[in-house]
C-alpha cells in the first residue's frame, strides 16, 4: 500500500466518520464475511460499538427503536444474501413510521458478480438493490470508492430530510477497504437543510378559521412526535381552549391527564374521543402529523370530518388531502408551522372574536367529559378473578412505571390494552410501531432504545406470539449488559386473531392458539436473564419494581386470560368491510346467542 493510500481513510472508516458525525454510538447487526471490513473498522476507531443481534430483523427493529429514542439515526448492518433480505421487514417498518435508518449490506466481490459466488445479491442474483428500493428513500450499491462520501451525504441527506425514513447501502467486498479519496467528512448542516418552511398565507387562513370556530379540536399524530412539537401543540391548545385527541402511534404526546385531552382517537381509543370527534358538532378540525388512515379513523370514518374545514398541516404534501378533503393544506414541519399558527393568532389579536367565550368552552368540556367515560369496562380494572385479567394488568402496570420509563408496546392484545387503559403524561414514551404493525419488533427494538437513553428506564409489553417471534433478542441484552425489563401477556397464543377468528366464524374452527403454552420464564433464564412469573393480583408491580432494582435484563412473564377480548370492535368492523362482497357490501358476521363477545369486544 502506498503512503497515499494509507493517509486516505478507505470507504468504511469514511462511512463511520460520517455516522459518528450523527451521534450514533451504536451499530445492530450479524457479521459475515463480506462485511468483515466494516467490523474491523468499528475495532480500529472503538467509536462506534457493534451490537451482535440473533436475527437481522431484530438488528434492524433495534436499529429503528434506537432512531426513535434519540429522535435521530439509527444504523444496522448485515452480509450479503439472506442477511440482506432478513432486514427487510424491519425497514419497512422504519419506512412506513418515518424513522431515519440506515442499513448496511455487505456484497459480494464486484468481479465475481454473475459467476455464482455464494450468497451473491446484486443484479445477477436476488438484487438487493433494487429489493430495498420497495422500502428505502434511497437504496443504491457503491461501484466507486472514491464517490464514497458522495454517496453516504446522499444517504443521510435522504433518511435525514423532510419526511424522514430509511435508506440503504449495499457495498461489495472489494471496494470496502478502498481508498475512497473524497476528501475531509463534510458537517451535516452544509450538505443537508432542515425542512421548517410553510406557507404563511395558508398559516393566515388557519389562524383566522380556528379563531371563527365555536366547536374546534386537534388530533395530533405521529409526525408531532417526529418534529418534537409538543410544547408548541399544548401551548395552541390551552391559548382557545381546543381538545385534543392523538392518533394511537402519537399517545403521550399530549399529556393525557390534561383537562383539554381526550385521549386516543381510533385503534382501541377512548370512546371520549369518539364521541367528541362523531358527534357532527366540531366545525374546524386541525389534524397535526397524521395522514388520516385507517387505525386513527376507524376505517374512514365519514363522520370525522368537521362541518366547517378540515386544516391539515404535514411535511409530506402527499398526505394533505388524501383521505379527507382539507379545506386549508399546510406543508411543513409541524413545530414550525404550530409556532407560526400561534404567533399568527396572537398578531391578529383575535381571541376576543371568538363567538365562544374561552372560559365557557372549557366548561362545556368539562361537561362533555363526565358525560362520555374516558375508558370501557373500567370495572375490569378491579377484577381479582384468575385466570388474570389484563384490564386488572394495565392498573397494576401504571401504579408501578416510573414516571420516566420508555414504553414499547408490540402489535397485537398488548397493544389494544396499552392504548386504552394506560394514562401517559410524557412525550416520546410511548413506541409503537403502527404504520406496518409487525409484531416482534418491541421485544428487540426496545434493546436500541435502552442504549439511546441508557439512564431511563426501558420497559417492553409484549405478547407471547410476539415474544416468540424475537424473543431470543433477551440473549442480545444480556450479553451487552443491557437492562430492558420485558412483561409479556401470556394468553397462549395470537389472542388478537383468536378473537377475531370467534366473531368471523363463529367458533367454527381455532387456528390460533398454541397446542403448548410457552413458558416465557424458562426461557429467560436460560438465555441468562433474570425472570418472574405472576399468575396472581397484585404481584406485578413488585416483580417490575425488582427488575428495575436489578439494573439486569428481566423477563415477567403474566398469565393473562385468553377469553378477555380487548377494546377492538372497531377493527372487526374493518375486517368486515375487508372481506366484503365484490359488490361492495361489508361481509357480516354474527355470534352465537351463548357467546359473552357483545359484552366484551367493546
Amino acid at each position: 500500500m502506498s503512503v497515499q493510500d494509507k493517509k486516505s481513510p478507505t470507504v468504511v472508516e469514511t462511512f463511520l466518520r460520517y455516522i459518528e458525525n450523527e451521534g450514533v454510538t451504536h451499530i445492530f447487526g450479524i457479521p459475515g464475511g463480506p462485511l468483515m471490513p466494516l467490523y474491523e473498522a468499528m475495532y480500529a476507531s472503538s467509536r462506534v460499538r457493534p451490537v451482535l443481534a440473533k436475527h437481522e430483523e431484530g438488528a434492524a427493529f433495534m436499529a429503528d427503536g434506537y432512531a426513535r429514542v434519540r429522535g435521530g439515526l439509527g444504523v444496522c448492518c448485515a452480509t450479503t444474501g439472506p442477511g440482506a433480505t432478513n432486514a427487510l421487514t424491519g425497514l419497512a417498518c422504519s419506512a412506513m413510521d418515518s424513522i431515519p435508518v440506515l442499513l448496511v449490506t455487505a456484497q459480494v466481490a464486484t468481479w465475481s458478480f454473475s459467476k455464482g459466488a455464494a450468497q451473491e445479491s446484486s443484479g445477477y442474483g436476488v438484487d438487493v438493490v433494487d429489493l430495498y428500493k420497495s422500502v428505502a428513500k434511497k437504496s443504491v450499491m457503491l461501484v466507486n470508492p472514491v464517490s464514497s462520501g458522495d454517496i453516504i451525504r446522499g444517504l443521510l441527506r435522504s433518511a435525514l430530510s423532510g419526511r424522514t425514513g430509511p435508506a440503504h447501502l449495499n457495498l461489495p467486498a472489494d471496494l470496502a477497504k478502498k481508498p475512497a479519496g473524497s476528501g475531509p467528512v463534510v458537517p451535516s448542516h452544509l450538505y443537508r437543510a432542515p425542512t421548517l418552511s410553510f406557507d404563511r398565507e395558508a398559516v393566515r387562513k388557519a389562524a383566522r378559521a380556528i379563531l371563527r370556530a365555536r366547536r374546534p379540536a386537534i388530533l395530533a399524530g405521529h409526525g408531532v412526535t417526529l418534529s418534537g412539537a409538543f410544547e408548541e401543540l399544548r401551548r395552541l391548545a390551552e391559548r382557545l381552549a381546543i381538545p385534543v385527541a392523538t392518533s394511537p402511534k402519537a399517545k403521550g404526546c399530549f399529556p393525557e391527564d390534561h383537562i383539554l385531552s381526550l385521549g386516543v382517537l381510533g385503534f382501541a381509543g377512548s370512546p371520549q374521543a369518539e364521541a367528541y370527534f362523531t358527534s357532527g358538532d366540531v366545525d374546524v378540525l386541525v389534524v397535526v402529523g397524521s395522514g388520516l388512515g385507517e387505525q386513527v379513523t376507524n376505517a374512514w370514518d365519514p363522520r370525522l370530518h368537521p362541518s366547517e374545514a378540515l386544516i391539515q398541516i404535514d411535511i409530506d404534501c402527499d398526505q394533505i388531502g388524501r383521505n379527507y378533503p382539507a379545506a386549508t393544506g399546510i406543508v411543513g414541519d409541524a413545530r414550525s408551522v404550530l409556532t407560526e399558527i400561534y404567533h399568527q393568532i396572537g398578531r391578529e389579536d383575535a381571541v376576543r372574536e371568538t363567538d365562544v367565550p374561552i372560559d365557557a368552552r372549557r366548561e362545556q368540556l368539562k361537561i362533555f367529559k363526565a358525560a362520555h367515560p374516558r375508558m370501557a369496562q373500567v370495572e375490569a380494572m378491579d377484577d381479582l378473578s384468575l385466570p388474570l385479567k389484563p384490564p386488572r394488568v394495565m392498573k397494576e402496570l401504571q401504579e408501578a412505571l416510573p414516571g420516566d420509563a420508555l414504553l414499547f408496546v408490540d402489535i397485537g392484545n398488548s397493544m389494544a390494552w396499552a392504548i386504552h387503559y394506560l394514562t401517559l403524561t410524557q412525550p416520546r414514551s410511548f413506541f409503537v410501531n403502527l404504520g406496518f404493525a409487525s409484531m416482534g419488533h418491541a421485544v428487540a427494538a426496545a434493546i436500541g432504545g435502552k442504549l439511546a437513553a441508557p439512564d431511563r428506564p426501558v420497559i417492553a409489553l409484549v405478547g407471547d406470539a410476539a415474544f416468540a417471534m424475537n424473543g431470543m433478542e433477551v440473549h442480545t441484552a444480556v450479553e451487552n449488559e443491557v437492562p430492558v425489563v420485558w412483561i409479556v401477556l401470556n394468553n397462549g397464543g395470537h389472542g388478537m386473531v383468536y378473537h377475531g377468528e370467534r366473531v368471523q366464524f363463529q367458533g367454527k374452527f381455532v387456528s390460533s392458539k398454541f397446542s403448548r403454552p410457552i413458558n416465557v420464564a424458562q426461557l429467560a433464564e436460560s438465555f441468562g436473564a433474570l425472570a418472574y412469573t405472576v399468575e396472581e393480583p397484585d404481584r406485578l408491580a413488585g416483580a417490575l419494581r425488582a427488575a428495575l432494582r436489578s439494573g439486569r435484563p428481566a423477563v415477567i412473564d403474566v398469565r393473562v386470560d385468553l377469553e378477555a377480548c380487548p377494546p377492538t370492535a372497531n377493527r372487526f368492523e374493518t375486517l368486515n368491510r375487508f372481506l366484503g362482497e365484490t359488490t361492495g357490501q361489508p361481509k357480516t358476521f354474527s355470534l352465537k346467542p351463548q357467546d359473552s363477545l357483545e359484552k366484551t369486544c367493546v
